[in-house]
């Protein structure tokens, strides 16, 4: 018995030490040896090159981060705002109407006219004329419709930030006879928060307020401080976005070019670094002419400078036997950014 118990002992003591200690040392000694820039998480500095250390990085080549700025592409969208510790999807199914939002707000500020007069245009202006007309298949209310139809994505509004939560909230308490009805139509909720009263919010201001929709708008003073207001605004990507998906119901007959896939689905993670080439290409209409602006520099100079470090930037896994060819968005724009950037200029993402 004595020696069936310390042979057992012996194995557990062995299998301990090869697999929680010699293995992962092993490991550890081949990553840090032959291949360390990517043991340390395949980061790059701002002039793209490999780091080891996270104080000379200024990302990495696996992780995406957020671009807004129109001089940059801009990579996928992200379920967990590109937040690496929180990796993941929504999980939103198909008839999610919330799904059908997301896309519709990725497609108001960048889908572009497929024929006509105004091939190739964006729709964005068009757009914000409609909402301005305030007229919903020929009703009145833009904005009323829109929350009576998706109470949901009004009540995200309202929880979105907490200046519109207090928006609604000084509203709640300057028309009492809206939240009374309010309470009549919904007896089991006698003390409504401003979450509740979303819906019958957006139905009072679409009437004092017409073709405009309460929106964050920033104001900076003379001493460089940033200030926060809920203002009425009437154009902007919010208004292009939002009300994408009703414009497009009133102009069903408009031709309009198809958007890669991969500008308006996010992915599984929400932290994938690539976008597919023909999503790079369809931006590069507003990164080259921004760059042009800035520049001071011919338009389409600039487009091929820009065209030439997408092709040297691309790549297709497996080196092209599967899969499309693909940029990561971080190596592109740091290395847009290190060519066009003016002298003295920090670079980096």
């Amino acid at each position: 018995m004595r020696s069936h118990l310390s042979a057992n002992l012996w194995l557990l003591a062995l299998t301990l030490l090869l697999g929680a200690v010699l293995y992962p040392l092993a490991l550890l000694a081949v990553g840090q040896t032959f291949f360390r820039h990517q043991a340390e998480g395949s980061m790059i500095n701002s002039a793209g090159q490999p780091v080891t250390t996270a104080s000379e990085a200024v990302g990495s080549r696996l992780i995406a981060q957020p671009f807004t700025a129109d001089q940059y592409f801009q990579p996928r969208p992200s379920a967990v705002s590109f937040n690496a510790t929180a990796s993941g999807a929504s999980n939103w199914g198909a008839n999610n109407y919330l799904l059908r939002d997301r896309v519709a707000r990725q497609l108001g500020p960048i889908v572009k006219y497929q024929s006509g007069a105004k091939q190739g245009q964006l729709a964005a202006p068009d757009i914000e004329a409609w909402f301005q007309k305030d007229r919903f298949r020929g009703q009145p209310g833009i904005v009323g419709q829109w929350a009576n139809a998706h109470a949901g994505v009004a009540q995200n509004w309202v929880k979105a930030d907490p200046l519109n939560s207090e928006y609604v909230a000084a509203w709640q308490k300057s028309h009492p006879d809206d939240v009374k009805q309010w309470i009549k139509e919904n007896p089991d909720n006698t003390d409504p928060k401003p979450l509740d009263l979303a819906v019958a919010f957006f139905n009072s201001y679409s009437r004092t307020g017409p073709g405009t929709f309460p929106g964050v708008v920033e104001h900076k003073s003379a001493d460089g401080k940033t200030t926060k207001s809920i203002e009425p605004v009437k154009d902007g990507t919010d208004i292009q976005g939002m009300f994408f998906d009703m414009w497009r119901q009133d102009h069903a007959d408009v031709a309009l070019q198809d958007v890669p896939a991969d500008m308006v689905m996010s992915c599984g993670s929400g932290l994938d670094p690539h976008i597919t080439l023909a999503n790079a290409r369809y931006q590069l209409d507003r990164v080259a002419g921004t760059w042009a602006t800035k520049l001071h520099r011919d338009p389409a100079a600039v487009r091929l400078e820009i065209e030439k470090l997408l092709r040297d930037k691309t790549a297709a896994p497996l080196r092209g036997l599967v899969g499309v060819d693909l940029v990561n968005v971080l190596e592109v724009n740091l290395a847009m950014k290190n060519q066009f950037a003016p002298a003295g200029e920090a670079k980096g993402s």
